[in-house]
């Protein structure tokens, strides 16, 4: 333990320095520059460190892959800064009193980076298929849009056009799925050449190696002002981090305290708080996650505050559930008095469980973050304090998706999991019958309030309901939840601009050279 105590402190103390360059979430001004600030004729790097899973953004599962597509494709709706979710490719749009039904009107005048128009066809298309309602059964349904009884379009008294998403129960918060994808209807290139309406088109793509970008000039919104972008993959973040102290990547993002701290003299760091649970998440279909006892006792072994101070410098939020602090009303600080450090009682009650020597347990962690990997590696030595031998296995990102999150082929994992800006997103990895439940947590009594939440009317019921499930999560002890961390970035110091949202996303529509 005193290496990291020991580390803890040179971090808090590189914190300090950092926490003053860019802590109010932008390098410079927030925001889109004027016109006379932007420069022509000029491009990025950014840095990744994960390969595209997909390139068609119905498929696309990994958050690193929908980072990127952000810049390419939009939705109905989009949300700003502040997490309010504003017309995108719609105009304006309205709920029913009884939330049992949304009106969108289409904005006039979009055009695919085909050229083609943006018409009714191509957004019923389109939400039906990530809805799950049309013969195609390999794209990333959305289980939200399960409630959606139709999708019509219809004309307006001003002879605009309107889209109706009619539902079989109320829901208050549809409005934050609707940032999908909208894509041509009779277009069947997407995984090899993506076509959206974002700031930015497609150029081209070479897996583990690049994802290329250029400005969207015939965009109908404030144009870009970078003329083309380059995603750079990295197969990990040492290899990122060595081109990055070389000067060949603009910015970088998922920086740790150590490594900004070697970087501050030649880089502007900007942190914000991410919208994540970073955890130690539990197959509870595995022996002994199976007993109650067993992951109870994971979470009083668990040293949270010495895990972040570690990593952050106790900048960190520490978390105890599932959802996390960016949710304000809907978040329940009560569950952040759940478990505290206490080794006696985590080896008391692994013997209740009858594993009072202990047990032997793997965790798996997805090698291209390396924040996940420092934490796992905390991890087995505090769990070795209550007689759980812990060992890493590091795979790659895409092993990662299609073994533990999809096959569910895992004991224990490290990562970071993120959400819409819907309540309910963030819970539904924990719904038995939804396919993202991948800690195999399948509990009659969280399904029954998690549908009470999600179809309240009622703010206030809502916001009740919600934090009953967090408390039903976190009296379950579903995983070992740790922290929603800090993100740090690295920006050019020539550039300005960049800008973070409540959902995770590298938006370089923002972004221009001073």
């Amino acid at each position: 333990m005193k290496k990291h105590l020991l580390f803890a402190l040179l971090l808090a103390a590189a914190l300090t320095v950092l926490c003053a360059c860019g802590g109010d979430g932008t390098v410079d001004e927030p925001g889109k520059a004027t016109d006379a600030e932007a420069v022509s004729e000029n491009s990025v790097v950014v840095g990744i460190t994960n390969d595209m899973d997909s390139l068609d953004p119905h498929k696309a599962v990994a958050a690193g892959t929908t980072e990127v597509l952000y810049n390419i494709f939009e939705g109905l709706v989009k949300a700003d800064p502040d997490g309010v979710m504003q017309p995108a490719l719609c105009s304006k749009y309205t709920m029913s009193e009884d939330a049992m039904s949304y009106t969108f009107t289409l904005r006039e005048g979009v055009h695919f980076h085909n050229g083609d128009d943006v018409t009714a066809e191509d957004v019923i298309y389109s939400l039906k298929r990530v809805a799950g309602k049309l013969d195609e059964n390999d794209v990333n349904v959305i289980s939200a849009f399960s409630i959606i009884s139709d999708i019509t379009e219809q004309t307006a008294a001003d002879g605009s056009t309107e889209i109706v998403v009619s539902l079989s129960e109320p829901n208050t918060e549809l409005i934050y799925y609707m940032d999908c994808a909208i894509i041509p209807a009779d277009y069947g290139e997407q995984t090899k050449k993506p076509v959206g309406t974002g700031p930015f088109r497609f150029v081209s793509y070479s897996p583990m190696e690049s994802i290329v970008l250029e400005k969207n000039s015939d965009y109908y919104g404030a144009k870009a002002h970078l003329d083309k972008v380059t995603f750079k993959i990295y197969a990990s973040t040492d290899d990122a981090f060595m081109e990055l102290l070389a000067g060949k990547v603009d910015i970088y993002s998922y920086l740790s305290a150590d490594e900004a701290s070697q970087i501050e003299d030649s880089y502007d760091i900007v942190m914000n708080t991410q919208s994540l649970s970073e955890g130690l998440y539990l197959n509870n279909e595995f022996e002994p996650f199976t007993k109650l006892e067993v992951r109870q006792a994971l979470s009083y072994a668990v040293d949270f505050e010495e895990i972040d101070g570690v990593l952050t410098g106790g900048n960190s939020e520490i978390l105890k559930t599932a959802m996390f602090p960016t949710f304000k009303e809907y978040y329940n600080e009560e569950t952040k008095n759940s478990y505290p450090h206490d080794v006696e009682k985590a080896k008391q009650l692994l013997a209740d469980a009858g594993y009072e020597n202990g047990f032997d347990l793997e965790i798996t962690v997805p090698n291209n973050y390396q924040l996940h990997l420092l934490i796992a590696e905390i991890l087995v030595d505090q769990l070795k304090e209550v007689g759980v031998n812990a060992t890493i296995k590091q795979v790659d990102w895409s092993t990662w998706l299609t073994d533990t999150y999809r096959g569910r082929n895992y004991e224990a994992t490290v990562i970071a999991l993120d959400s819409t800006l819907a309540p309910a997103d963030v819970l539904h990895y924990y719904e038995s019958t939804n396919g993202s439940n991948f800690v195999n947590f399948k509990h009659e009594e969280f399904d029954a309030l998690y549908a009470e939440a999600r179809s309240a009317t009622d703010k206030e019921v809502k916001i009740a309901k919600y934090k009953e499930c967090q408390q039903y999560i976190t009296d379950n002890a579903a995983s070992v939840y740790l922290m929603c961390p800090k993100i740090m970035v690295a920006v050019n110091p020539k550039l300005a601009g960049y800008t973070f949202y409540p959902i995770y996303v590298q938006d370089m529509s923002t972004v221009y050279y001073k």
